[in-house]
């Protein structure tokens, strides 16, 4: 077989040579070789992704470029349907070029061979009998015949020639390889987005970008119930119904007309014991737009429900609009009045805070959150661009027993709800933030965990709030208020000199003034005033400090803060009615948990805190609808693709031609057999007939 092309015989020479390079067989292996590449990076790059993510994955220039390159909707690309095109016409030009020969050759007996040339033969043997020329021509090839072999006899010019054949069905596995590849890449085109396109390249359609009803969709971004194949996905909350599907595009969604409603009557979804999803299934009402007639349907994870040529399949499940109740917890200023405040999923609210005014998005609801809490960061990885003084860093940590230690362990346990929003300021920045309803119990204290990252590329930091005897965040936020609070940090310092000190050695002007100064210094210094606050503000003092004093300093400096905190926690609950606060172990746990939480605050960058007291649960079903005209044509090209490979590899043609003529006493026989490809299974059956032929009846 020839790897050159049809060679046509024209004048034009550049198309004769075009015509021979395309239907050449080196030609479809280069194309094919090209689709597989472009297969693998289709496979690796998530396709058809908000466009978004890939800026933020490979950066504008990259992704520009990328862009230009059609990388992100590969499958769909001009140039990926245009190699298909070209390996379509290409294999067609080879079947067309090959199959004609191969037809003829299996129809062929080739018995124009003489006996000079099948001397030639490497497998040949010859044999004398004491029979006529007819009589062994006639056992010869009944004993070929029943070895399974197609026989014809050929009397020729001094003898006769009996022509026998075997496995000619072996070229077909040629033709049905190469016919499949077409059957294949045509039912693949049929089922691609290649309709969609032409429909946007022809017929006027275009992605919608904007926001709003579906309904009032102009009937331009909007694919009739004709179209010929799509693949989509609509979300459905539980007691809505949904007509339309939405075809992601690069620039937005086209919205798919469907000729039957669905309605979400209940979802099902069961988890494991560490809450994550075990199985999620849709219970639906189908209800057919043309007859009116509805039945009910169950569509779960590989078991989709088909009607009108239309594949629904159970994609995933997301939030249908729950609604929420939380408490705000105002986190600038010396205000800690608490407020109550609502949402729903999906929707967004408006927050007056300090004067401004904020647009909550809620974005997110979740009943189970399966989390490793050993890893989670606080807040203070926000910090990542600030300058610490490595030896202070150590110093402080030390002395505050962070609770970011052992951040590298995993502990994977379900946490409970969480809400997660959006904050957005009257410029349109926006910061995004995910907050658990319940404590978790991290390094044996309870927290809880308050989300914060600035882009949907990075990962939340966590603020650590510890929870007070109550399980709640309310006495943290008193204990912020009052650090924000001149008065209080005045009181507080007071509290602490005297308690500090003996009763002579208090007094204006005396050691309990300095003390009560340097007390007022050290909280006005944590709590920012005229700074970053926190323990950024604590090394940025320190590093004033020169370096041999620097670590004592530190150590006096953190040991006067956490007693003057402690003051400052009996003066905020002082102040609130509530009674002392007892100095046990437990509470001065949570003072050091607190203090940490109160230096992290400062990178929290909300003015207020929302947490999630009370949720109406709204489940939504995402279903993926599928129309797939091309698939029973891939699948018929997969069967015969695996017929022809078959009969390429499992189906061997042998040929033998048997001279028989007269001789002296009877007749002379010389054999000779041949095929393409000399296996043992070849040689051990030429042996075999080799034996046997020669045998008398």
């Amino acid at each position: 077989m020839s790897t050159t092309g049809i060679e046509l015989n024209t004048r034009r020479r550049g198309f004769a040579e075009a015509v021979e390079l395309v239907s050449s067989m080196r030609f479809a292996i280069s194309l094919l070789t090209i689709v597989a590449i472009a297969s693998i990076i289709g496979t690796v790059l998530k396709q058809s992704e908000p466009m978004t993510n890939y800026v933020n994955q490979f950066g504008p220039f990259w992704f520009e470029f990328f862009a230009k390159l059609g990388l992100y909707s590969v499958y769909s690309s001009w140039w990926f349907l245009l190699i298909l095109v070209t390996l379509i016409l290409s294999t067609g030009l080879c079947v067309v070029r090959n199959a004609p020969k191969m037809m003829r050759d299996m129809r062929s007996w080739r018995e124009s061979v003489r006996e000079e040339s099948l001397r030639n033969f490497h497998h040949k043997t010859e044999w004398t009998a004491p029979l006529g020329r007819a009589a062994l021509a006639g056992q010869t090839a009944e004993r070929l015949r029943h070895a399974g072999y197609a026989v014809k006899l050929v009397e020729k010019e001094g003898g006769t020639l009996v022509a026998a054949k075997k496995g000619a069905g072996n070229k077909f596995g040629y033709i049905f390889a190469h016919s499949a590849i077409i059957i294949i890449l045509l039912g693949g085109m049929l089922d691609s987005e290649l309709p969609v396109k032409f429909q946007q390249w022809f017929l006027g359609k275009t992605p919608f970008g904007g926001s709003g009803v579906i309904a009032d969709i102009p009937a331009q971004h909007r694919l009739s119930i004709g179209n010929p194949t799509f693949r989509g996905n609509t979300l459905i909350a539980e007691g809505q119904t949904s007509n339309t599907a939405l075809l992601p595009q690069a620039s937005g969604v086209l919205v798919q007309e469907l000729p039957f409603s669905i309605k979400l009557t209940k979802f099902h979804i069961d988890f494991y014991s560490t809450g994550m999803p075990k199985l999620f299934a849709s219970e639906v009402l189908v209800r057919d737009n043309d007859t009116g007639k509805t039945f009910p349907a169950s569509i779960r994870v590989n078991h989709p429900l088909i009607y009108k040529g239309i594949a629904v399949y159970q994609s995933s499940f997301d939030d249908g609009g729950s609604k929420l109740k939380l408490t705000g917890f105002p986190m600038s200023g010396t205000g800690s009045t608490a407020f109550e405040f609502a949402g729903t999923v999906g929707s967004a609210t408006e927050l007056k805070q300090g004067g401004e005014t904020y647009s909550v998005e809620w974005s997110g609801f979740r009943p189970f959150n399966v989390e490793n809490v050993s890893a989670s960061q606080d807040a203070r990885a926000v910090a990542k661009n600030t300058s610490f003084n490595e030896q202070l860093s150590a110093t402080i940590g030390k002395a505050s027993g962070s609770a970011a230690k052992n951040a590298d362990a995993k502990d994977l346990k379900n946490v409970g709800p969480s809400v997660q929003y959006k904050l957005r300021d009257k410029t349109g920045q926006a910061r995004e933030f995910m907050n658990y309803m319940q404590p978790v119990t991290l390094d044996g204290a309870q927290v809880y965990l308050a989300g914060v990252r600035a882009s949907p590329s990075e990962n939340f930091s966590f603020l650590r709030i510890p929870a007070d005897d109550a399980y709640s965040v309310r006495t943290w936020m008193r204990l912020r208020a009052a650090l924000a609070d001149p008065v209080l940090r005045q009181e507080a310092a007071k509290r602490y000199a005297a308690r500090a000190l003996a009763p002579e050695q208090q007094g204006d002007g005396g050691l309990g003034a300095q003390l009560e100064a340097s007390a007022v210094r050290t909280l006005a210094i944590f709590s920012g005033e005229g700074g970053r606050g926190g323990f950024v503000g604590v090394s940025q003092f320190l590093e004033k400090i020169p370096a041999a004093e620097q670590e004592k300093a530190a150590n006096i400096f953190m040991k006067m803060l956490n007693g003057a905190l402690w003051e400052l926690w009996q003066a905020a609950e002082a102040r609130a009615g509530n009674p002392p606060v007892e100095p046990t172990e437990v509470h001065g746990r949570f003072l050091q948990l607190a203090t940490n939480a109160l230096s992290d605050s400062v990178f929290y960058g909300a003015p207020v805190y929302l947490q999630l007291d009370e949720f109406v649960e709204v489940k939504a079903s995402v279903l993926q609808l599928t129309r797939s005209p091309g698939k029973g044509i891939v699948y018929f090209g997969c069967l015969l693709l695996v017929a022809g490979v078959f009969a390429m590899f499992y189906i061997r043609e042998r040929r033998m031609w048997v001279w028989v003529r007269e001789a002296d006493g009877g007749a002379h026989a010389l054999m000779a057999m041949s095929t393409q490809r000399k296996t043992l299974d070849f040689e051990r059956e030429f042996e075999d007939l080799k034996e046997k032929l020669p045998q008398l009846a």
